[in-house]
């Protein structure tokens, strides 16, 4: 009797996967994942990120350093890559190459890169939010995004609603989530971060900075501005899918100056730590958030071309990126493998909460099934 109802069970089986229920095939793994936020650091090149800080450019002029040669090299050269990628990217090169999946190191046979043809920032961010890149987003005054980024889409849903929130020291990220359409929470530039009427003698003082320090760039805020008001948000608000956008890397690169560059990139990685060890003090988001950390873009290579990035300086579409969290097999540094794009960074973000993106999109890449369960 066993033995036909186990026929008889094969039989009904067969029967309903002819009519398109897979009722004999495993079910999906149940996702830890609640929270997702992708970390981006503008510009920062894949070659600092694997290789550490680049001799030449600590040790000539072509670094346009203003810091002398000896004090570079005491802080950041070491004898190997990864010594050196340590020095400089310690939270990356221990908590998350430890606990997660990094590809991009194209000197092992891993390479990331954007299907964009002009691997510069605007169109690298519309591909990375939106799956897919477009060619008519060709400059940075583009305007608003024609294209309805994942954090909109999300944010379009039940679950999702209110919970979505952009932080970013760059103003133009108004135009790239089209802030008047997606009615997104969004932070950026100057803007002063606290506006509520009764405000603590911290906030007021962080405004005053706002408002007295000299600027840079009159669009572009400094990253150590950004993340005190970005951590008060996440305590107070409990978004849950983040954007944070930190820009000083590029910025030094385009100014020339290399010594600047390598401390804004150990910069990132503090503030990126920063903010992990936040999340894991809150039960909201301890062990239930997954990190996408990744950059817009890649540079060109060489004693000038370091300073640029865009189709005409060779090596610029190549980036990296990194995964980590509880939905993520800890296989750390890949090796020899399979090529990933930035087009599939929106539909992995909202794999980790359960969403089919490319299924919304047909013209969004698939997820990064690597580093989903």
């Amino acid at each position: 009797m066993k033995g036909l109802k186990f026929v008889l069970s094969l039989v009904v089986c067969a029967l309903t996967l002819g009519m398109g229920t897979a009722c004999c095939q495993e079910a999906p793994a149940k996702l830890k994942t609640r929270n997702v936020v992708l970390i981006v650091c503008d510009g920062l090149r894949w070659q600092e990120v694997f290789t550490g800080a680049d001799k030449e450019l600590i040790t000539t002029d072509h670094g346009g350093s203003w810091a002398k040669p000896e004090t570079l090299q005491k802080a950041w050269w070491r004898n190997t890559a990864e010594e050196r990628r340590a020095a400089l990217f310690s939270f990356l090169w221990t908590t998350v190459s430890t606990h997660g999946q990094i590809f991009g190191n194209q000197t092992k046979g891993s390479i990331a890169h954007v299907t964009n043809p002009y691997a510069f920032s605007y169109p690298g961010y519309n591909e990375m939010l939106t799956g897919a890149p477009d060619p008519r987003i060709n400059s940075n005054e583009f305007g608003p995004n024609p294209n309805t980024t994942v954090f909109e889409w999300l944010n379009d849903s039940a679950e999702f609603r209110n919970k979505v929130s952009v932080f970013a020291t760059w103003e133009t990220f108004k135009d790239i989530f089209n802030q008047p359409r997606s009615h997104l929470d969004v932070h950026v530039g100057w803007e002063i971060p606290y506006t509520a009427a009764n405000l603590t003698p911290r906030e007021e003082t962080i405004n005053e900075l706002f408002k007295t320090t000299t600027r840079l760039d009159e669009e572009d805020l400094y990253d150590s501005f950004l993340q005190l008001p970005l951590l008060d948000y996440v305590k107070a608000k409990h978004p849950r899918v983040l954007f944070v956008g930190y820009g000083e890397a590029d910025n030094w690169a385009h100014s020339g100056r290399y010594d600047l560059v390598l401390e804004s990139a150990h910069g990132f990685d503090y503030f990126v730590e920063q903010l992990w060890n936040l999340l894991q003090t809150l039960p909201e988001y301890r062990d239930q958030t997954t990190f996408i950390i990744t950059a817009d873009h890649g540079r060109g290579s060489g004693p000038e071309e370091w300073k640029e990035h865009g189709n005409e300086q060779k090596g610029s579409e190549n980036i990296w990126l990194a995964v980590m969290g509880p939905d993520t097999r800890p296989l750390g540094e890949r090796v020899n493998a399979a090529a990933v794009t930035q087009s599939q960074i929106a539909a992995t973000l909202a794999a980790f909460l359960g969403r089919d993106y490319a299924a919304a999109n047909p013209k969004a890449a698939p997820p990064l099934k690597e580093v989903l369960p």
